[in-house]
């Protein structure tokens, strides 16, 4: 392999004589000024002016190995890695500010995975009997998450919760730098996780306390490992066999990242392997099935998965409207992908050659790889988006674009690096990228992080009128449940959406009917209501209004993304 950097040899002689007299080589596409030279350059004033001492350099030959560059010799490459990391660093501490300067109470997700965690953990060491099978209807294996959750919270606290959902996301900040370094090299990889680090997703994902943090942390974790093992042995990527299937059992929506995973293994072994490396999807897809298969067939998941999962009920959001919202959270990544997708695939690495692989000699892949690549790593953002438009839902949606930027950001590190051009000669434009980036992270999480109340005024009104035997009914029944978890049991609480009851004449109901032969009854003890309604809040309204039984105890306004509202709390007697 010659020299990536040495001057160009099929282009006339004259042109090039005149380039170097006025101070400039040309390298590829790029023209660089007297002491501006490209890494690999070394400006030499003393270099022969007559056309027929200007010539190629000499080919190594075959038995000698392609000189290394100047610019990626051991110390440089340690004095870079070194530098990457410091970067790194400060990227990392921006995120944890990012994310730890949200504040509010818990979410009812949150509410109910952490309770949940309390009774799995209670039900595996204690024997205690579980109220609700949480495995019919999680969007992940009750075991795993939950129980770590509500670990956490014992000693911690719901705080201490999202700080672990924090160091998840750190972590997997850090392998897509890693991944990024290892496909391009250290500037892009900065690039890359900059931008993942400000994008909404990230910064509400790294303070929020449900299965996503570290689903996502252990797909990125998945990738990092068949790129870091691609020149390796094939049997190697079996290692990510069992990080595969934990993130599947950890939420089961991130199962249809594990494709990409595989197609990754493949890629980037290619260009060492070439069709051997169609054998570690072969070790991917049979590790990954028998694990799977032998994991679900000792656990009693699946009726979650099908009910959260693959057998979704659609929703009734418009195309266009899911459309806009996954664009309005990730448009800036994708645009620089976009641009870095589209700059690879026409001219390959200009100055984002890898240390390994200028150490190594490698030839620079071609133009179908690039494509292969761009389109696996492009079109991976785009799954979680595509398969909420399939169900028609919005739910969980702004939290699954995340999983897709996993795979995107190396791409949008590269767009951004080439928008910045060599040298930092543009890095106005890659400072503005950056700034938008950030301003678009920081007002979607903020306003995000507010589309539920406050309820810690709502707790203090309610705890007065909490005991062991009471019966309840509420809008939102998890977060009462977790906040009074050491007075009162789940199964004293009913929500609003879903009733079976049996009223004084022995007939069977359901739906609103239920809830109005409930109140009429004097089935419950307090009815709390929220100013957003129920399908079910309007019969119930009725019905404490014409039961004579209850009266309006307390008022709790609240202020959220959506404006202004109130809890409506109702005592018996």
């Amino acid at each position: 392999m010659t020299d990536p950097f040495s001057p160009r040899t099929d282009v006339p002689q004259a042109p090039l004589l005149r380039a170097q007299q006025a101070g400039y080589w040309e390298a590829g596409a790029e023209t660089y000024p007297q002491g501006l030279e490209h890494p690999g350059f070394q400006w030499n004033p003393q270099e022969p002016t007559d056309p027929q001492e200007v010539g190629p350099r000499p080919d190594p030959g075959p038995d000698r190995p392609a000189p290394v560059p100047a610019a990626w010799s051991a110390e440089a490459a340690r004095r870079r890695a070194w530098l990457g990391r410091a970067a790194l660093l400060v990227i990392l501490l921006a995120q944890a500010l990012l994310s730890v300067r949200l504040h509010n109470t818990a979410f009812q997700d949150e509410a109910l995975y952490i309770y949940a965690g309390h009774m799995e953990i209670a039900h595996i060491f204690h024997g205690a009997p579980l109220v609700y099978s949480y495995a019919s209807y999680f969007s992940g294996s009750p075991a795993l998450y939950p129980v770590l959750a509500g670990a956490v919270d014992s000693v911690l606290g719901v705080d201490g919760v999202r700080a672990v959902s924090l160091l998840f996301m750190l972590g997997a900040t850090a392998l897509i730098y890693s991944t990024s370094r290892r496909l391009f090299n250290e500037r892009v990889a900065l690039f890359g996780t900059g931008l993942f680090a400000s994008a909404q997703s990230t910064i509400v994902l790294g303070w929020f306390a449900t299965y996503d943090a570290p689903a996502l942390f252990l797909i990125t974790l998945a990738a990092w490992l068949v790129v870091r093992f691609a020149r390796a042995h094939a049997a190697l990527v079996l290692l990510a066999v069992p990080v595969l299937v934990l993130a599947f059992c950890t939420k089961y929506a991130s199962g249809i990242f594990i494709p990409p995973v595989i197609g990754l293994a493949v890629l980037t072994a290619w260009p060492y392997r070439q069709a051997a490396a169609l054998w570690r999807a072969v070790l991917l897809c049979v590790g990954t099935g028998v694990l799977g298969v032998a994991v679900l067939y000792h656990s009693q998941v699946m009726t979650g998965i099908q009910a959260t999962t693959t057998s979704r009920q659609h929703g009734t959001n418009s195309t266009s409207s899911l459309i806009n919202m996954s664009a309005d959270w990730t448009w800036v990544m994708l645009a620089a992908a976009c641009w870095g997708s589209i700059s690879y695939i026409r001219r390959g690495r200009l100055s984002e050659i890898s240390d390994v692989a200028a150490r190594t000699g490698e030839t620079e892949p071609g133009r179908y790889w690039r494509a292969l690549l761009c389109l696996l790593l492009f079109g991976s953002a785009l799954l979680a988006p595509a398969y909420q438009i399939h169900l028609s839902t919005s739910i969980s949606l702004y939290k699954h674009v995340g999983f897709g930027l996993v795979f995107v950001a190396p791409l949008a590190g590269l767009g951004l690096s080439r928008i910045v051009g060599p040298h930092f000669l543009r890095i106005a434009l890659g400072v503005a990228v950056l700034a938008v980036a950030l301003f678009n992270g920081v007002e979607q999480s903020g306003r995000r992080y507010a589309t539920w109340p406050d309820s810690s005024q709502l707790i203090s009104v309610l705890r007065p009128h909490v005991t062991s035997g009471g019966k309840y009914l509420a809008d939102v029944a998890d977060v009462p449940i977790f906040y009074f978890r050491d007075v009162t049991a789940a199964s004293r609480w009913d929500n609003t959406y879903v009733l079976k009851y049996t009223d004084s004449k022995g007939v069977r109901l359901s739906g609103p009917a239920a809830y109005t032969a409930a109140v009429d009854d004097g089935k419950y003890d307090m009815v709390v209501l929220d100013s957003s309604p129920s399908a079910n809040d309007t019969a119930i309204d009725n019905a404490l209004a014409a039961s004579g039984k209850y009266h309006l105890a307390a008022t709790v306004p609240y202020t959220n993304t959506n404006g202004r509202g109130a809890y409506t709390v109702w005592i018996k007697g």
